[in-house]
C-alpha cells in the first residue's frame, strides 16, 4: 500500500486526486488530508477516506472539524497550523505527497516533502516559480522524485525519453530536443475585443471554457499569467531557458503540450481536458492506472487549431517571460504581486486589466536579489505583496 498525503484536498486537484485514489483501494491508502478553512468539505472527505490525520491551516476551522467528527467511526486526528502541514508532508510513514495547495501557501509543506525525499506530485507551480533553484537542488540532494501534475508539464514529461526525463541536470540538447511547445487554451477572452476587457467581471473570468478549476487559477488562465508561471515552472523542471519554450494558443485543449526534436519529429500528448489523467499518470508512474476519464473521441474532436499569443491581449504572459529572463527573485516578486492583484479583482476592488498593471509596477520597482535560501524568497514575496496592496489601496492603478 502506497501511503499518500494530499495537501489541498478540498481544491479541484485534491478532489480529483481522491477520486483516482478511490478507484484503487488495493493500491493506495490516504495518510493525511489538508485544507485551509473548508472544514465541512474536509469532514466529508475524512468520513470517506479515513486518513490518520486531517489538517486545517485555521485553528478555528480545525476545532469545528473536531466537533463535526466527534461521532464519526474513524480515528482521524485533527491538527492545525503551518507546522502541522509541514509535519504530514514530511512524515516518515508517507510515500507520496500530492502538492496541491494553491499559491505561495504551499511553499513550506511542499519543500518539506522534497527535503524528506518523497515522491512529490507537483501541482503547485508557485513553488518552482518562487524557489525553483532551491527546490530542484534539494530534490537532487534528497533523492525526491518530482512528477509534474499540471497537464502541460505532465504532457512534456510523457513526451521526453523515459529514462532521461528525470535525469538531474540533463539538458534538452542531450535529449535531441529542439523546442518545447507549451499549449494554452487562451481562456474565455481569447477573442474578446481588447477594449472590452476592462469591464470583465469575476464571474466571467472564472468561466473557463474547457477546465473546471478554482477561482484563482481560472483568473490566471484568463489573463494567461497561468501560462507564464507554467513557462517558468517548465524551465526548472526540464532544465531549459525561456528561449527553449514556445507558447501556442490551442483552444480545444486536446493537445496538452508537445516536444519538438532535432530530426523534425514532434511528439504530442493528447487527452480529454480532465486533471484525473495527469494525476493518474503520476500516481502510477512508471506504470499506468485507470483514471476514470473517458477515452478521447478523435472524430468528435474533429479539428485542432493553433495560433500565437497576442501580448496586447495577454500582457501578463509577457511579464512572466520577462521575469523568467531576469531571474533572481523576479519570478517570486511577480507571483506575489499577482496573487494580491487577483484577490483584489475577485473582491471587486480592481479592474481585470489592472491586474497586469499592478504586476508590472511591482516587478519593475523591486530590488532583486539572489534567492540563496527560503528566507530571501519569503522576504521578496512579502515586500512584493505590500507594494501591490499599497498600489491597490491608494487607487494608483
Amino acid at each position: 500500500m502506497e501511503r499518500i498525503t494530499v495537501l489541498g484536498a478540498t481544491g479541484s486537484i485534491g478532489v480529483s486526486t481522491l477520486d483516482v485514489l478511490a478507484r484503487h483501494p488495493e493500491r493506495y491508502q490516504v495518510y493525511a488530508l489538508t485544507a485551509s478553512t473548508s472544514w465541512q468539505q474536509l469532514a466529508e472527505q475524512v468520513r470517506a477516506h479515513r486518513p490518520r490525520f486531517a489538517v486545517l491551516s485555521d485553528a478555528t476551522a480545525a476545532q469545528a472539524l473536531r466537533e463535526a467528527l466527534a461521532d464519526a467511526d474513524c480515528d482521524t486526528e485533527v491538527l492545525a497550523g503551518e507546522q502541522a502541514l509541514v509535519d504530514v508532508a514530511a512524515a516518515g510513514e508517507v510515500d507520496t505527497v500530492m502538492a496541491a495547495i494553491v499559491g505561495a501557501a504551499g511553499l513550506l509543506p511542499t519543500f518539506a516533502a522534497v527535503e524528506s525525499g518523497k515522491k512529490v506530485l507537483l501541482a503547485n507551480k508557485e513553488v518552482l516559480v518562487m524557489a525553483g533553484g532551491l527546490f530542484m537542488a534539494e530534490a537532487r540532494r534528497s533523492g525526491a522524485q518530482i512528477l509534474p501534475i499540471d497537464s502541460e508539464h505532465n504532457a512534456i514529461f510523457q513526451c521526453l525519453p523515459l529514462q532521461k526525463a528525470l535525469a538531474a541536470g540533463c539538458e534538452l540538447a542531450e535529449l535531441g530536443v529542439r523546442k518545447i511547445l507549451l499549449t494554452a487554451s487562451g481562456g474565455p477572452f481569447r477573442s474578446t475585443p481588447v477594449a472590452e476587457l476592462a469591464g470583465v467581471t469575476p464571474v466571467q473570468a472564472c468561466a473557463h471554457p474547457n477546465w473546471d478549476m478554482g477561482q484563482k487559477i481560472s483568473v490566471d488562465s484568463a489573463t494567461m499569467m497561468n501560462k507564464g508561471l507554467e513557462l517558468i515552472e517548465a524551465c526548472w523542471l526540464f532544465n531549459c531557458t525561456p528561449d527553449d519554450i514556445e507558447v501556442l494558443i490551442h483552444p480545444q485543449s486536446v493537445i496538452h503540450s508537445m516536444v519538438e526534436y532535432v530530426d523534425g519529429s514532434v511528439l504530442a500528448q493528447l487527452g480529454n481536458p480532465d486533471m484525473r489523467t495527469p494525476i493518474a499518470h503520476a500516481l502510477g508512474w512508471p506504470e499506468r492506472v485507470a483514471s476514470g476519464v473517458p477515452a478521447l473521441d478523435m472524430v468528435a474532436a474533429a479539428r485542432l487549431d493553433f495560433s500565437a499569443p497576442d501580448y496586447e491581449r495577454f500582457p501578463c504572459l509577457l511579464l512572466a517571460e520577462q521575469a523568467a529572463s531576469m531571474g533572481l527573485t523576479a519570478p517570486a516578486v511577480l507571483n506575489a504581486a499577482n496573487e494580491v492583484a487577483v484577490a483584489a479583482f475577485l473582491q471587486g476592488d480592481l479592474a481585470f486589466t489592472d491586474i497586469a498593471e499592478v504586476n508590472k509596477r511591482v516587478l519593475l520597482a523591486a530590488q532583486l536579489t539572489e534567492p540563496v535560501d527560503l528566507d530571501v524568497v519569503q522576504l521578496a514575496d512579502a515586500k512584493a505583496r505590500q507594494h501591490a496592496r499599497r498600489l491597490i489601496d491608494a487607487g494608483l492603478v
